[in-house]
């Protein structure tokens, strides 16, 4: 409590925000991470520099609903082009990625006056963020947790066989589609905690982690969400004291979290029990 008390306002808020953000992220990576859809998250947190320009070239100060809007259209077209085409899912999302970057690129060379800020979205601004912003993270993360935890068993099951969830009644396009809209949300809101860069890594080391010491999915998501609790709350904290950058401190701290739990799981909990799969 005391290290608590001694944080000037803005440590406090980044605080918050990334023991907020830390264990949903995780939590929604177990799922994401199982279904092989790590490349999806980047694909969105890239396509956040074009929603970044735009939102600069209407005159935003914080661009950050046109970042969710436009990565929300960038998921939108990836599960369009899924249905529609004979193209291959990776192939759609190398697509999108690229065309989305190099549109950003442009529509920001053309604002001399903002490259300065895309700095703070490229590797993460946690330390900007302000009392609306703790409140919009603590919001965002009960709504998603709770809808996350009411929907636990069809979402294993989805997530395990689209076909068994299917015959046993799941609707799983619409499921499908609700956990692409969450997840594309939490990972264009989380670009302020990490950046585009290494947003990602938030959503794909502490269920990388988990995996190496879980025995089943319980453990897992229980697990990967203390990850993300630690991992935030020990990155903020180093960053606090040694005066580096908040979002790469927190992807190290979830790092050294997974070297730890690999050897563990390797030479402690090294039983053929263990859970391999979500």
């Amino acid at each position: 409590m005391t290290f608590l008390e001694n944080l000037p306002s803005f440590m406090l808020h980044a605080f918050t925000v990334a023991v907020v953000m830390g264990p949903l992220c995780a939590l929604l990576g177990v799922f994401v991470t199982a279904r092989r859809m790590a490349f999806f998250s980047d694909t969105i947190s890239h396509s956040a520099l074009a929603g970044i320009g735009l939102g600069f070239l209407v005159g935003l100060e914080d661009p950050t609903w046109p970042i969710v809007l436009f990565s929300l259209l960038i998921a939108g077209a990836i599960l369009w082009l899924k249905e529609h085409t004979d193209l291959l899912t990776d192939t759609i999302m190398a697509l999108l990625l690229s065309g989305s970057v190099a549109f950003g690129i442009i529509v920001l060379s053309l604002l001399k006056n903002r490259r300065g800020e895309l700095h703070r979205y490229l590797f993460g601004d946690i330390l900007s963020v302000n009392l609306d912003d703790v409140w919009l993270a603590i919001v965002l993360s009960s709504a998603i947790g709770m809808w996350l935890f009411t929907k636990l068993s069809p979402v294993a099951l989805l997530t395990a066989s689209e076909d068994l969830a299917h015959v046993s009644g799941v609707r799983t396009r619409w499921l499908n589609y609700a956990f692409v809209l969450v997840l594309t949300v939490v990972v264009s809101l989380s670009i302020r905690l990490l950046g585009i860069i290494l947003v990602t890594s938030l959503v794909v080391i502490p269920p990388a982690a988990a995996r190496n010491l879980a025995r089943n999915l319980r453990q897992q998501l229980i697990l990967s969400l203390i990850i993300g609790l630690i991992g935030g709350a020990v990155g903020t904290v180093a960053s606090y004291h040694w005066d580096i950058p908040c979002g790469p401190a927190i992807v190290m701290a979830c790092l050294a979290i997974f070297i730890l739990s690999l050897v563990v799981g390797k030479f402690w909990l090294n039983q053929p029990t263990r859970a391999k799969s979500a």
